[in-house]
């Protein structure tokens, strides 16, 4: 697929991907286009104001740190057992549409 625009790529694919997961990926690009990240929140009072999963005062920069540290998302499912996958899916969405922001966070809190 080399010479082909991201876009090309993209619909090259669809063909390919099952139902479920064009629901996902349609999921993911009106979540960027709008800002608005379902199971988010941001409260100014909890954590900081950091974005986490609602409910919760989980943020999602330690959720991506943890997995970025090579913990799989059954492994943060039993290190957290109130989280549910959704909570972890929207937790991803949220850090893809929003990397600078939790990259920031994570260094901060490497640093602190």
């Amino acid at each position: 697929m080399t010479g082909l625009t991201v876009l090309e790529k993209a619909e090259a694919l669809l063909p390919e991907m099952s139902r479920s997961e064009k629901a996902q990926l349609l999921q993911w690009v009106a979540s960027e286009l709008s800002g608005i990240f379902p199971g988010i929140e941001k409260t100014p009072t909890v954590c900081g104001g950091d974005a986490c999963i609602t409910r919760t005062r989980i943020p999602v920069w330690s959720l991506v740190n943890s997995k970025k540290l090579g913990l799989t998302d059954a492994q943060l499912l039993d290190a957290y057992p109130t989280l549910t996958p959704d909570d972890l899916r929207n937790a991803w969405n949220y850090y893809r549409g929003n990397r600078p922001e939790i990259e920031a966070q994570i260094l901060e809190n490497e640093n602190f």
